[in-house]
């Protein structure tokens, strides 16, 4: 096929060496089966900023830290430079997200390289070689989805132990080859201990997986993963092999009222006394 204008200097660089076919266009980016070599790989191309629009970017953004002051200055502005670095700064968050989740052992596609705004990355494949359907796309026996769950729900784990949550997991965001279901699109991804938006963010991705395999295994809609999975990553207790349930005990008592306000006149008392003038000190000056 005709090499598309923004592939041309991947080819001149020696990094593609084909362009084989698009394999899909969506809002936000175009892909491309690429040969590298003796390989088949993925060139994902993101389009320009006023081509597309990522739904609610600010309240995924908080929490990212840009190493560059004269950036981050620069992104906190609406210039036409600040914009374009914000975008840039969008572009890169799924590149890291992705080095970092496939050195946590998380299934991702494997990254090899980001290229004026071009991510050449792994040809997620099927038994057959051709391109993995995405999750949507497929339909699951009882037991496969009980498998491909727990994979899932791994993943999620293994993710956050590296510090991130996904922020938009669905079945439209997982290819299943033939090992199993591959988490893709994660340049939504959020800082899980600077966002404050994190375990809303972790519990609604567990809840679209519950969603979706409980449609073949109904048991699974019973199940709690999200809550239980943020609450032991709150006391530090989540690693990446950490066994799970499916359950969590939600804190039904009640608070003492009266027993807390007493506790709170304490510490005020404390603390007026700490802060109190040491007369007696200042009559022995």
């Amino acid at each position: 096929m005709k090499v598309p204008k923004r592939l041309q200097p991947l080819i001149d660089d020696g990094m593609i060496d084909e362009v084989i076919t698009q394999l899909m266009s969506g809002k936000e980016a175009q892909v491309y089966v690429v040969r590298c070599g003796e390989h088949l790989r993925c060139a994902k191309v993101f389009k320009e900023a006023k081509q597309r629009s990522f739904k609610q970017a600010v309240q995924y953004q908080e929490g990212r830290k840009v190493r560059n002051s004269r950036r981050a200055r620069a992104m906190s502005k609406k210039t036409r430079y600040g914009q374009k670095e914000q975008e840039q700064a969008w572009l890169n968050a799924e590149v890291e997200a992705l080095y970092r989740l496939a050195s946590a052992g998380v299934r991702v596609p494997q990254p090899y390289g980001f290229v004026d705004g071009v991510l050449l990355m792994e040809l997620v494949a099927d038994d057959e070689g051709y391109a993995a359907p995405r999750l949507d796309d497929v339909t699951l026996s009882a037991e496969q989805a009980r498998d491909y769950h727990a994979q899932v729900m791994a993943g999620v784990v293994r993710m956050l132990c590296a510090g991130l949550v996904h922020g938009d997991l669905s079945e439209f965001n997982v290819l299943v080859d033939r090992q199993g279901p591959v988490i893709i699109d994660l340049p939504q991804a959020v800082d899980a201990a600077g966002n404050n938006n994190a375990a809303m963010m972790l519990e609604r991705d567990v809840a679209n997986m519950r969603a979706y395999f409980g449609r073949f295994a109904p048991e699974l809609l019973t199940t709690d993963y999200g809550k239980e999975i943020w609450a032991l990553f709150e006391t530090g207790e989540l690693h990446p092999d950490s066994p799970l349930t499916g359950c969590f005990e939600h804190d039904t008592t009640s608070v003492d009222v009266e027993d807390l306000m007493a506790v709170i006149d304490d510490v005020r008392a404390e603390q007026a006394e700490r802060l109190a003038p040491d007369w007696d000190a200042q009559d022995d000056d």
